[in-house]
């Protein structure tokens, strides 16, 4: 597997030097069987997940328009059971939003116990577009690192497992793949001239990614840089850091669950007993 992991606050990100491409003589084909294994890991951790009720997962998707955001939604999270899994795409904030602190909307939607929570775009939009665009000044958005690391920290001190991926796509897979949507009659309705804006501004929003990778990436709550010019590949790479995530967790899951069970049966037990009593009488 080819990509880069950064856990460590303060770790100087250089997106130039990471390649948006999946390693030489890797194909579809020849992955496709790790990939349905890592689905079927990954319901059956998923499963332990919900069961035990000991921690939550937090997934969360960033990258520029066309990487596949939703494409990974599909994919990957189409290998979990729906019952414990919830999607967030946070858009352009409401008025009510807007009246609040920038990360109200976000913790309102932070995954239970037990569940999933994946991010389509995120808290971290309040470092990107309010950026490139300079919605808010530049000492404001300044600060608000500090206030996503100690937000993070916090979740992850109360169970949430978090996962953060930047989708690294090169400038030209993304225009093949906008000028693709104007081909296609059903893709047609994602077509956005802001889109095509925001590819005018790529460098700007290359170094918002890359001081924000490097100012946010903890070992609490790391930032995985996915190649992204490859679908399946991007679909694999997350599937597996996902799957390296929890197995850690797994072993103490199930002793809940075991153990739980032990005590349910014995509730179960004297139930019984009590029903056998009053027959009796």
């Amino acid at each position: 597997m080819d990509f880069t992991v950064f856990d460590k606050p303060g770790t100087k990100v250089k997106l130039s030097t990471l390649s948006e491409k999946p390693p030489k003589g890797l194909t579809q084909e020849g992955v496709q069987a790790d990939f349905d294994k890592l689905g079927q890991e990954l319901f059956n951790l998923q499963d332990v997940l919900w069961g035990s009720r000991q921690h939550s997962v937090l997934v969360i998707l960033q990258g520029r328009d066309t990487a596949g955001k939703d494409g990974a939604i599909k994919h990957v999270v189409g290998c979990l059971n729906p019952r414990g899994v919830h999607v967030t795409s946070f858009g352009v904030p409401t008025q009510e939003e807007l009246e609040h602190d920038f990360l109200w909307r976000i913790h309102l939607h932070a995954p239970r116990k037990g569940e999933f929570g994946i991010f389509n775009r995120s808290h971290y939009e309040d470092v990107l577009v309010t950026r490139v665009h300079e919605l808010v000044p530049k000492s404001l958005w300044k600060q608000r690192y500090e206030h996503i690391n100690d937000f993070e920290e916090l979740l992850a001190e109360h169970g949430t497992i978090i996962l953060k991926f930047f989708l690294h796509i090169s400038r030209g897979e993304q225009k093949k793949r906008l000028l693709k949507r104007e081909e296609d009659p059903r893709t047609a309705w994602k077509l956005s001239a802001g889109d095509w804006e925001d590819r005018d501004l790529w460098d700007d929003y290359t170094e918002a990614y890359e001081e924000a990778i490097s100012r946010t990436s903890t070992e609490l709550a790391p930032w995985t840089i996915v190649p992204s010019d490859a679908k399946w590949y991007r679909n694999l790479v997350i599937a597996r850091s996902i799957a390296d995530a929890l197995r850690p967790h797994r072993k103490a899951w199930q002793k809940h669950l075991d153990e739980e069970g032990v005590r349910k049966k014995a509730e179960l037990e004297a139930w019984r007993k009590g029903q056998r009593k009053g027959q009796r009488k």
